[in-house]
């Protein structure tokens, strides 16, 4: 990739524009702080250019308004984690770096009846249980054994085949994004290879980045949402974080040949590999979105499933009743979805990527739960397995700046290769121990590459997304035990 420098000018509270020059067809524009700025632009960076990353998303063709990233922002495959894009659907395209390559990895928030008090002196019990009961690490595989016809309904009916298969309940689908099946899915859009890969992974969690963490309400911000999100101080409650596993990756080489034919075959400029695309109404882009659907429709049946297991665990060490564990909310943050929202002044339907970012939806849309609806969509952000995580809301501010969408964790400081060489796994889990957080692991380089030092500061970038107005803050959780994978 070509190296350019680039300035980028304050144009509002936390936020940079690069302006629209060259092949640009819209400012590239970061949520972000003057460290942030300094870290974006330094010239001894080794790592690949999320900056530039953002350029080459503002030269596709068909995005609207700008392409965005949010603080968490650090370089991915061809999109930077951290991106958005909106694109019209008539002029716009569709990228597999704008999805990514995890399709609807994402995140489930549980609330519980159960108190930090509650746990207290059981942790290592609980970590235990949830090490037994939920499958993990590279390759696991569940206990759920799929045929052709059985992939295929997954594929369609997302978290609802889940519970027709008994695990969880309907109550639970109220409270996924889209409750927790995409329309559009196609399987035969879909290859066998991919489906073979899944007929064993449906209900674990895999590895890397992926997790299950027991928190517990460390502060409340907000009460008003807080009581309408059925948060208080104190309370346990749980973030299940994954995705479709090997089928999402499968669909994600597969369409990477597609797509990079029908750039050529459409006469596409193309500045990174992976940032191949195709117009959304080609055959290949609404391929490719079929696909999507499909796989995304996969991940909501695998986190449905795993909170199933997770109960199952609760239940076995501490009693907890299935029903005292409660779909609070979920959302992904690796999608590609077409929604409606305002650009100069009129509403449009646009296609929206969030590669590592997610639907923030403000007050009113129809979009939220009921009981969710006057305070604005729950917004689920991950911290490390060493500091906090959030819950915050959306607004209407960042309904009308970033298309209803923000962040979805801390973002990486370091590449998994510099974490694992800078943070030998024994050094993690003993420092883990010292601050009161109990971990389990199914290998230990997943210990390395997720040590909070490979990491930005959380309570940083929550601050600038909070200052910004994009999103407000909720509560703030506190890990106290966390099975990775």
């Amino acid at each position: 990739m070509t190296r350019t420098t680039y300035t980028l000018n304050r144009t509002g509270t936390y936020r940079y524009d690069i302006p629209a020059t060259g092949e640009m067809n819209v400012p590239a524009r970061i949520f972000t702080d003057e460290i942030g700025v300094q870290d974006l632009t330094k010239a001894e960076s080794g790592e690949w250019s999320a900056l530039q990353q953002l350029v080459n998303v503002a030269c596709l063709p068909g995005i609207r308004k700008a392409a965005l990233a949010m603080a968490d922002i650090h370089p991915g495959y061809g999109f930077p984690i951290g991106g958005i894009g909106a694109f019209h659907p008539n002029e716009g395209v569709i990228s597999v770096a704008g999805v990514g390559f995890d399709i609807n990895c994402g995140v489930r928030s549980l609330r519980t009846l159960l108190t930090r008090s509650d746990v207290a002196g059981k942790e290592d019990r609980l970590a235990d249980k949830l090490f037994e009961h939920v499958p993990a690490g590279l390759g696991s595989t569940g206990e759920l054994r799929l045929d052709q016809t059985e992939i295929d309904k997954v594929l369609l009916q997302g978290a609802s085949y889940a519970v027709g298969l008994g695990y969880g309940t309907p109550d639970d689908l109220g409270f996924i994004e889209s409750s927790g099946k995409l329309d559009g899915a196609d399987p035969s859009a879909v290859s066998q290879t991919a489906k073979k890969r899944q007929m064993r992974q449906v209900g674990t969690l895999g590895s890397g980045n992926h997790y299950v963490e027991v928190q517990y309400v460390d502060e409340i911000f907000d009460e008003s949402a807080a009581e309408a999100y059925g948060l208080q101080p104190g309370q346990i409650t749980i973030m299940l974080h994954t995705g479709s596993r090997a089928l999402g990756h499968q669909i994600g080489t597969d369409y990477l040949k597609t797509l990079e034919q029908a750039s050529k075959k459409y006469n596409i400029p193309i500045r990174e590999r992976e940032l191949v695309c195709a117009p959304i109404n080609s055959p290949e882009g609404k391929a490719y979105y079929s696909a999507v659907m499909a796989g995304a429709n996969c991940a909501f049946a695998n986190r449905q499933v795993l909170t199933h297991l997770i109960r199952e665990a609760f239940q076995d060490a501490l009693g907890t009743p299935p029903e005292d564990v409660e779909t609070l909310y979920e959302i992904a943050h690796n999608t590609v979805k077409f929604e409606q929202h305002e650009v100069d002044g009129e509403m449009n339907d646009l296609l929206v990527h969030r590669k590592g970012a997610t639907r923030a939806f403000g007050p009113g849309r129809s979009e939220i739960p009921g009981r969710y609806r006057h305070v604005g969509q729950p917004v689920l952000v991950g911290g490390t397995m060493g500091t906090s995580s959030y819950i915050l809301r959306g607004t209407d501010f960042g309904m009308a700046e970033t298309f209803g969408s923000a962040l979805h964790g801390a973002g990486r400081a370091m590449s998994r290769r510099a974490a694992k060489k800078q943070y030998p796994a024994k050094q993690v889990v003993d420092r883990m121990k010292q601050l009161g957080i109990t971990v389990r692991a199914h290998g230990k380089h997943a210990i390395s590459e997720e040590a909070p030092g490979a990491y930005k500061d959380i309570e940083s970038v929550i601050d600038i997304m909070h200052g910004s107005g994009i999103v407000q803050k909720v509560a703030r959780l506190k890990p106290l035990v966390c099975l990775k994978g």
